[in-house]
């Protein structure tokens, strides 16, 4: 699953394709024969524990952006691609900024896009503020995750209640509402889908910035999912720096030691504690704010793919 935010080339490169890379991306899908679905198809293939084939590909918008209307609309309508757009209801009701007006989004969902919760307000969500209490967060997270869907719902009929988290941020407790809720969680961490993908932290490559080449894109779309069989409570927001990371995992299908992690540009090692289970940790603490270890190893049944995971952190 790709997420794309602007497409113009006047806006933040690091949140931008041009709408000529963005042609270029869905050229390539279409000359290499990618299959590209809608995420309704991913989600029910998911729950039903269907297989995902691995030349499938899932288009994704966060952030309500005008220029997702104006310029990527057309040219997406032109390759007749699906592809889901996540909106906060609540900035759209302010004009926050550049942001898609409701004539436009309900234009888009008569056109046949998926419209989809990004929060009311793309706030932070992953834990409480300053001052909040853990049952106030629950109310106030609740609500937001509620409320948006219902005017997504009241604008274009549409109720898919899939929550994109704003930031790519989640914790285990908000996970927790979001299963309690009956949402799918997705997140902004890279990383491939297959049927033991956990539906409250599916990932998502991002495709634009640096991440625009296609040379980087096309070695994403020949990545797999590990069957991970044991996050052991895992949570992004870490409580010791720098955290830990503990899976277990079948290995059938790549060498072990030839399993890579990363934190930044860090080469961690890991250490195996049995046949399927590794742990990593960085050797100095993590930033404030966002980051994460990617952990990858080439595949011996397909050849040029490998496995790939993400695990965020939230310091």
């Amino acid at each position: 699953m790709l997420i794309y935010h602007h497409v113009a080339s006047d806006t933040p490169r690091v949140s931008s394709v041009t709408a000529d890379e963005l042609r270029g991306h869905l050229q390539h899908f279409k000359d290499n024969n990618f299959q590209v679905i809608g995420l309704d198809v991913l989600i029910a293939q998911l729950r039903k524990g269907e297989p995902v084939a691995p030349n499938s590909v899932v288009i994704t918008f966060d952030d309500s952006y005008e220029n997702n209307f104006t310029t990527a609309h057309p040219i997406l309508q032109e390759f007749g691609y699906p592809y889901t757009i996540f909106i906060s209801p609540g900035s759209i009701d302010k004009g926050d900024g550049p942001l898609l007006n409701w004539q436009q989004v309900k234009q888009m969902s008569d056109d046949g896009v998926l419209v989809a919760n990004h929060a009311m307000r793309h706030e932070h969500m992953a834990r409480p503020e300053a001052g909040e209490s853990q049952s106030q967060w629950r109310e106030r997270m609740k609500q937001s995750i509620l409320a948006a869907e219902d005017k997504i719902e009241q604008v274009t009929g549409q109720r898919h209640q899939w929550l994109a988290y704003p930031y790519g941020e989640y914790s285990r407790e908000l996970e927790q509402l979001v299963t309690e809720l009956g949402f799918i969680g997705i997140g902004q961490q890279s990383g491939a889908i297959g049927n033991h993908t956990v539906l409250t932290r599916i990932p998502r490559y991002p495709a634009a910035g640096q991440y625009a080449d296609l040379k980087d894109l096309a070695q994403k779309l020949r990545t797999l999912a590990f069957n991970i069989t044991n996050y052991h409570g895992v949570n992004p927001v870490i409580s010791a720096n720098p955290p830990q990371l503990k899976l277990s995992l079948k290995t059938d299908d790549f060498n072990r030691n030839q399993l890579q992690c990363f934190a930044g540009s860090e080469v961690l090692q890991p250490q195996w504690l049995d046949d399927s289970t590794f742990t990593v940790t960085a050797s100095k603490a993590l930033n404030r704010g966002r980051s994460r270890y990617n952990c990858t190893a080439p595949s011996l049944s397909n050849k040029g793919y490998f496995y790939w995971y993400s695990q965020p952190w939230l310091n």
